[in-house]
């Protein structure tokens, strides 16, 4: 797609087509009758036109409305006591032409009284833009302020025509020839007028055809696969890439010279361009006629000038060789390599000018790859623009270009990618500006357009399952313009109370070292989560501590008390989990807990990455001395791959597993309470017996009616991995998928219990270019994974798969995220949920 010009761009093509419109207008300028400007004038003595030369005794203005008449004095080159003839009249009249402010102006006297007499312009009252999508109505706006067509300024006809046709000329450029611009200009009293422009941009031609003529060493195909402008297909709706542009023609044309010279046709040429439109205005047809030349190769390859670091250091970042073909590309690559390493010792404005000497009769070329490294550069301030809300202390500790030190070009850029990492910018964009008077120092500025950098919600909500509902949650990543991180949320209703809160200072010590805290305390029943149906109480205090390893590697460690006090019933909860708990001997579990991990991230945006790898694995453990002893093994994955501006693909996996490290722990329950049941009817069947709610011990009492042994080993259930939804497989029901449990043997009506095993995996295709704003990205989708009880029990055919696509949106309130989801690997019995919708968190 076509990039629309920049407001400064739009605003000097404007104010170039009005450049040449100035004193001509003099002589035409004279009010008619049919004018709807023309004020009617008023009455006056006879005044008799100016004789050969008088002298200037006083001087009258008429005609005048909002204008002073100091200002006509101001202008007008002529004063009380002057001589004045008609030359002298002639240069009064243009004079006051030149101000713009008068539609007319006549010069004349009344005995020795110079009289000048004249109709102002009217001014702009109001300017109206309708119909716009091509041009958005800022940057046309700022374009016409610019030049002074402007509400409040003077009202200058012709100055609007010119606009008119600069418009269309604009339109016609984007392909689109059946614009209609019309300006409507309606008057008003006092002089003003209202304009409206309304533009009707029409649809833009389509390229129908696309031929070249002389090509015949490669394919037509194989020419066009990397132009923008490209024949009608069935991609055309999304890339835009079969509307015709003269810009874009233009950068294909060169496109296909590079394509030749980079193969080594030195002397291939474009002979000819010729574009031809239907005459309805909506098809193109292009031709192009070519002259291939002949292929190549290069003779000898020299470095000279002044290359500051060892010359066989330089020579090693040239890529072209002697006998291979000749390449521009290659060219522009090696000089772009030896900019940046000179770029890197200080040298900012340092040059490579490769000078190729042809030889026609034998097919090659010499190549002088000439070194001008200019003036070592100092940088002497780093500014930081467009940071309202975040502190300059935030943004300078990322930097790694320092003030005073010599110019880096590596150190500006990764201090770029440092500050785009912080996810509370929606872009960033650095430039080195000379510092006037000298050659050895530049300033370095960065310009930054901040972005929502947390989230609040709050919710009132009432249910006859659940009674009256309140939330208050506020995320802040960058509180205060900080830097530090804050949570803080507070939910209750009749069946959960939550309160959380966590901090993180990620600058704790100067060197990077984070620290943060976490406090949380839960009171819930996990039915309402899609998880085995029983009731905790969870508390917790943790400390997190972050070490910056490398730029891009970080390790983390962990530690913190935990209690969790489980209520489950059988008949309720399924057995598994109320065997093990009753194995353990009581609902409580204390834990101390720790952690370690490690972290690389690459991404080249915190918020919406193109490009980079992110990746993870932590392991966390409860200490000896702990309810119980287990540990969990976590690793996360993510990689984006830009495949071009239209498409970025994300492959991403989550794996994890859990299992104890003590022993299992064995233990006899005693039932003293409890039925026997014939489950089917069948004598050959033996009774079922079905415990009562509450187990007696010890079993050495009188005559227990049942014993059961319990075991509790491997992973404790309440620390089980779940998948399924909006960050797993979407298409499926949040935490459903995995292994599932009856409350009741025999029962039809399972509840998901989790797993000690997880893995999930996705591709997502996102389209950059498809919405446009960096806040919002569409994405097309195939999530898969599962959940299994242990390693042994993992069956790659019993994962799950879906696709569909999704719309991320970084609202003004938090991040919002849509999708809608097929689920096409599923089984029966899983619980489906194409549409979901989450609104928080990160995506």
């Amino acid at each position: 797609m076509t990039r629309l010009p920049s407001r400064r761009l739009l605003a000097l093509a404007l104010a170039t087509a009005l450049a040449p419109a100035l004193p001509a207008t003099a002589q035409t300028a004279i009010p008619s009758a049919t004018d709807p400007f023309a004020a009617p004038a008023a009455p006056q003595p006879a005044m008799a036109p100016a004789p050969d030369a008088f002298t200037v005794s006083d001087i009258r203005v008429d005609g005048l409305q909002r204008i002073a008449a100091g200002t006509v004095f101001t202008y007008l080159p002529i004063e009380r006591g002057d001589t004045v003839d008609r030359a002298r009249a002639g240069e009064a009249v243009r004079a006051l032409y030149a101000t713009g402010f008068f539609e007319d102006v006549q010069i004349g006297r009344q005995g020795d009284i110079l009289v000048v007499t004249v109709t102002e312009r009217p001014a702009i009252n109001t300017l109206t833009l309708t119909g716009n999508k091509d041009i958005k109505t800022e940057d046309l706006q700022t374009g016409l302020n610019e030049i002074g067509l402007t509400e409040g300024n003077t009202f200058d006809r012709l100055a609007l025509d010119r606009v008119t046709q600069e418009l269309t000329r604009q339109y016609n450029n984007r392909g689109k020839y059946n614009v209609e611009i019309t300006p409507t200009v309606s008057r008003l009293d006092r002089n003003r007028v209202d304009i409206t422009i309304a533009i009707d941009e029409g649809d833009a031609a389509k390229i129908r055809h696309i031929n070249l003529i002389g090509n015949e060493t490669y394919g037509q195909e194989e020419i066009l696969e990397g132009w923008e402008s490209a024949e009608s297909n069935w991609l055309s709706w999304y890339r835009r890439d079969d509307q015709y542009s003269r810009e874009k023609l233009s950068g294909d044309l060169e496109k296909l010279n590079s394509y030749y010279l980079d193969r080594g046709y030195v002397d291939f040429s474009i002979d000819s361009t010729q574009v031809a439109i239907s005459p309805d205005k909506q098809d193109m047809f292009i031709t192009a006629g070519v002259t291939e030349g002949e292929k190549y190769t290069v003779s000898d390859v020299q470095v000279s000038g002044d290359t500051v670091l060892p010359k066989e250091q330089i020579e090693r970042l040239v890529l072209v060789k002697p006998d291979q073909t000749f390449s521009r590309r290659l060219l522009e690559v090696s000089s772009d390599s030896i900019i940046a390493t000179l770029g890197n010792v200080g040298y900012a404005f340092a040059q490579v000018n490769p000078i190729p000497d042809v030889n026609r009769e034998d097919k090659t070329v010499a190549i002088n790859m000439q070194v001008v490294p200019g003036p070592r550069v100092n940088v002497r301030r780093i500014v930081f623009k467009g940071n309202s809300r975040t502190s300059d202390e935030v943004l300078r500790r990322e930097m790694r270009q320092f003030e005073g030190a010599w110019y880096s070009q590596a150190a500006i850029d990764r201090s770029k990618i440092r500050l785009q990492g912080l996810g509370y910018f929606e872009s960033v964009d650095v430039e080195s500006q000379p510092v006037a008077g000298t050659n050895d120092q530049v300033d370095v500025v960065y310009n930054v357009t901040e972005t929502t950098s947390g989230s609040f919600v709050f919710g009132v909500g009432f249910s006859q399952l659940t009674g009256l509902t309140t939330q208050i949650q506020l995320s802040q990543n960058n509180f205060l313009g900080s830097g530090n991180r804050i949570s803080v949320q507070a939910q209750r209703n009749d069946y959960l109370q939550r309160y959380d809160f966590s901090f993180i200072n990620p600058y704790f010590t100067d060197s990077g070292v984070s620290l943060g805290y976490n406090l949380w305390w839960r009171e819930f029943d996990n039915s309402d989560f899609n998880t085995a149906r029983y009731s905790s109480t969870s508390g917790a205090a943790q400390t997190v501590l972050g070490i910056p390893i490398t730029e891009t590697d970080t390790i983390t460690a962990l530690f913190g008390i935990d209690s969790n006090e489980i209520f489950a019933f059988r008949g309720s909860t399924p057995e598994s989990i109320v065997d093990y708990i009753d194995a353990i001997g009581q609902r409580t579990f204390h834990a101390w807990r720790g952690e370690v991990g490690w972290a690389r991230n690459t991404l080249n945006n915190a918020l919406t990455p193109t490009a980079g790898t992110y990746q993870r694995v932590w392991l966390e453990s409860t200490l000896p001395g702990s309810t119980v002893e287990y540990f969990k093994l976590n690793y996360n994955f993510s990689k984006f791959w830009p495949l071009s501006r239209h498409f970025v693909l994300n492959t991403r996996a989550e794996l994890g597993y859990g299992d104890s490290y003590g022993d299992a722990v064995v233990r006899n329950i005693c039932f003293t309470a409890g039925s026997v049941q014939d489950t089917d009817g069948d004598e050959d069947t033996p009774p079922v017996f079905v415990p009562g709610p509450d187990p007696t011990e010890p079993c050495e009492t009188s005559s227990p009616d049942y014993i059961e042994t319990v075991t509790a080993d491997g992973l404790p259930f309440f620390e089980n991995f779940y998948a399924g939804g909006t960050r797993s497989v979407r298409g499926f029901t949040d935490n459903t998928l995995g292994p599932r449990e009856p409350a009741i043997s025999g029962s039809s009506f399972t509840q998901p219990v989790g797993g000690s095993l997880k893995t999930v995996g996705s591709l997502e295709m996102y389209f950059p270019t498809l919405l446009d704003t960096p806040a919002a990205r569409v994405s097309a989708f195939v999530d898969f994974g599962n959940v299994y009880d242990g390693v042994d029990n993992f069956d790659a055919g019993e994962l799950r798969a879906s696709t569909g696509v999704a719309l991320m949106w970084r609202s003004p309130m938090g991040p919002i995220s849509i999708s809608y989801a097929y689920p096409f690997k599923k089984e029966e019995g899983d619980d489906i949920e194409r549409l979901q919708f989450t609104f928080g968190g990160q995506f």
